[in-house]
């Protein structure tokens, strides 16, 4: 077992973390540090928790600190126009997508996207939701159960969360199939620095996806869905009597819902899985937990929201977020004048001691669990609840068809700084 945690999560020695710390440059990330960004993270935190980037930028590494940035919306922006129009160019599908989309943009249209999608999100909504995801679950393990085995990523925590968004915005299932490729794609743009060939891949993929969607958009103008449970029709009516969306407004922010919620979902149910595989202790001790409390039904929702709540924090599925201080500020004891770039480091973040006992260590049942993985305040998560919900659902089934399930090869990491994750993981049944 040494061997595959090894190999999930090469480990890193003190002096290597150092020495990436006193020159860390996202732009210039080596390899090792993608495999395993957590003990420089940990020294970034103790000897430079703002830590000054060759760009003028910041990084933060505290949870406190990124607790104070979130917390201060007049201070800090999360509009992106000036940062990505350098990037990938004013006028091109990227920048016209990042720049438009609800998580890249401040109030108001941030405020009337995000009450337009909470709308379709509330409890009640996705309490309903819960049998169909059971029922879906269900099949993807019935077929990974008559092979024997399968691909935790390709063949299961990916193929999630594509139809859960999918039913939202009532996609018709025949025409999902580029979705994850189109997802992968265009946040993979998001990566601190770009190829020429990541950059036409995004650029495409917008393209396409923008395309598909005018399509979508003018026959659900035709026929109009359950405003209730359909995002879609929500974003296309808005809210009565209030200021409809414009055209770009509505088709950049259907797919901003497509791949935040396919992207981040897939993640914690991928990582989740592989950490039991990776910290078989702590596998023991949920699969003892869930035995404990079969048949209350609550008691295992609790069991399994902590486990969740836990994957969030350990291996945070968005690592990175970013602020523009829109004035001359402080943080963590640092003048930043106005204009200066922000980096919050929510996997940096989420191990840091001064909020989390043992935070290097899987405690599966760990209370009080206040990670940033949502993030905070007026910018945290819309979709957080749902989730949590596909996350408890998705690995509380997969545990209870197969306990004993093993990986056959080392998992194929992402290779990316922002979203953290896995592409493929071969599994066989034991």
């Amino acid at each position: 077992m040494s061997l595959l945690r090894d190999a999930i999560t090469p480990p890193m020695s003190a002096a290597r973390a150092q020495a990436i710390a006193q020159s860390f440059d996202l732009r210039a990330l080596p390899a090792d540090f993608l495999a395993n960004p957590y003990p420089v993270y940990a020294a970034l935190r103790e000897a430079q928790p703002v830590r000054c980037m060759p760009d003028g930028s910041v990084f933060l590494t505290r949870s406190s600190d990124l607790v104070a940035v979130y917390r201060d919306a007049q201070s800090f922006s999360s509009d992106k126009h000036v940062e990505f129009a350098p990037k990938y160019g004013e006028g091109s599908p990227l920048f016209e997508h990042h720049t438009t989309s609800l998580v890249f943009n401040d109030p108001p249209l941030h405020t009337r996207v995000r009450g337009l999608i909470m709308g379709a999100l509330t409890r009640r909504a996705i309490a309903a939701m819960e049998p169909g995801l059971t029922m879906l679950v269900d099949g993807l393990l019935d077929e990974m159960d008559a092979r024997g085995g399968g691909d935790l990523i390709e063949d299961f925590a990916s193929a999630i969360p594509v139809e859960i968004i999918g039913n939202l915005l009532n996609v018709p299932h025949a025409d999902r199939g580029p979705l994850r490729a189109w997802s992968l794609a265009i946040l993979g743009a998001l990566e601190p620095t770009l190829t020429a060939q990541q950059q036409a891949d995004g650029n495409q993929a917008v393209s396409e996806m923008t395309a598909y969607l005018r399509t979508l958009v003018a026959e659900r103008r035709r026929r109009p869905g359950d405003p209730e449970h359909d995002v879609l029709t929500r974003l296309i009516q808005g809210e009565a009597g209030g200021e409809q969306l414009r055209e770009v407004e509505l088709l950049q922010n259907c797919i901003f819902l497509l791949n935040a919620g396919h992207e981040t979902t897939t993640n914690l149910i991928g990582n989740g899985l592989i950490l039991l595989q990776e910290f078989p202790e702590a596998r023991a001790g949920l699969l003892h937990a869930l035995r404990e409390t079969a048949g209350d039904a609550a008691a295992q929702e609790a069991v399994l929201g902590r486990a969740v709540d836990e994957f969030l924090r350990f291996e945070s599925s968005n690592q990175l977020g970013n602020r523009r201080a829109v004035k001359d500020t402080q943080v963590g004891g640092v003048d930043l004048p106005a204009g200066t770039l922000v980096t919050l480091c929510i996997g940096a973040a989420n191990r840091d001691p001064a909020q989390f006992a043992e935070p290097d260590v899987l405690n599966l049942a760990r209370e009080g669990n206040k990670h940033l993985a949502f993030g905070f305040g007026i910018h945290q998560c819309a979709g957080l609840s749902l989730a949590r919900l596909e996350g408890r659902i998705a690995i509380g089934r997969f545990l209870q068809r197969f306990p004993h399930f093993r990986l056959s090869d080392a998992p194929t990491r992402g290779g990316r700084a922002r979203f953290r994750g896995f592409l493929r993981a071969p599994f066989l049944l034991v």
